[in-house]
């Protein structure tokens, strides 16, 4: 059977079949391996790093005020390249120079990671990648809430999309730098979002190493409840952010649909 012809002559669109993932990965050109090793590599990467932090962590402090730079500096490069997780490199900045010197290394690393994704993603993005967006209505709606609503509200939708605990570091920048968000807002955005899980695993990280370096370890109970209470204020936050998130792109979408 032919497709029916409008009366502009243009065929009337069928269904079209669902793709699957890897076929959407060829589609999308370079961003398409990127968004596979941004998955993958920082798993792995995190478990390596977690089974060597102490010797690690030693060296780095053994190497007094270099060391917390040398930490910095590869913590953004290491996560701007998808090779390392945030989690595991905040946990070893706690482990080594504990939560005061450890947690602003972090912060300055993250900061700098997200500056090299997004560069790198920007790089990566193609035509192809925006066409499929477009194609999507949610992955337009998406793109629509991130960068056309204005700044303030661009920079509240990231940093949403970075509180919970479970967002992936380098794939958001990856999302982020194909959909072309301002440098400026993702790195403000970031910062803010990823503040308390980072301070969360510097926290846990310094608290778990003094246990392990006192003889006896001191207020180890206080130090538990204290690490729990922390770990579920910061799911709770995620959540709440993920929820928040979810109703603003269902708005947009619906928004969209209504003026479309």
């Amino acid at each position: 059977m032919t497709p029916e012809v409008g009366a502009e002559g243009s065929a009337l669109a069928e269904p079209q079949a669902e793709r699957s993932v890897w076929e959407d990965i060829r589609e999308a050109g370079p961003a398409g391996p990127l968004a596979l090793l941004s998955m993958l590599l920082p798993a792995i990467g995190g478990f390596v790093l977690l089974a060597r932090i102490d010797p690690v962590a030693e060296w780095l402090h053994a190497h007094e005020g270099s060391g917390i730079v040398i930490y910095a500096a590869a913590f953004a490069v290491l996560s701007g390249l998808a090779v390392l997780p945030t989690y595991a490199q905040a946990a070893l900045g706690g482990w080594a120079f504990g939560l005061t010197a450890g947690l602003p290394a972090a912060l300055v690393g993250i900061v700098g990671g997200a500056l090299i994704g997004r560069v790198i993603a920007s790089r990566a993005a193609s035509k192809n990648v925006m066409a499929m967006i477009d194609e999507r209505p949610a992955w337009a709606a998406v793109r629509a809430a991130l960068v056309e609503r204005g700044w303030w509200r661009t920079l509240g939708l990231v940093t949403l999309i970075r509180l919970p605990p479970n967002s992936p570091f380098a794939l958001t920048n990856l999302a982020l730098g194909v959909t072309r968000v301002p440098v400026v807002t993702v790195l403000i955005a970031t910062a803010a979002g990823l503040a308390p899980r980072t301070a969360l695993a510097v926290y846990l990280a310094s608290g778990v190493q003094e246990q392990f370096a006192a003889e006896k370890p001191p207020k180890l109970a206080m130090f538990i409840v204290s690490a729990v209470l922390t770990v579920i204020i910061v799911v709770v936050i995620g959540k709440i952010a993920q929820n928040a998130m979810a109703k603003i792109v269902t708005a947009d979408s619906a928004e969209q649909e209504g003026t479309g």
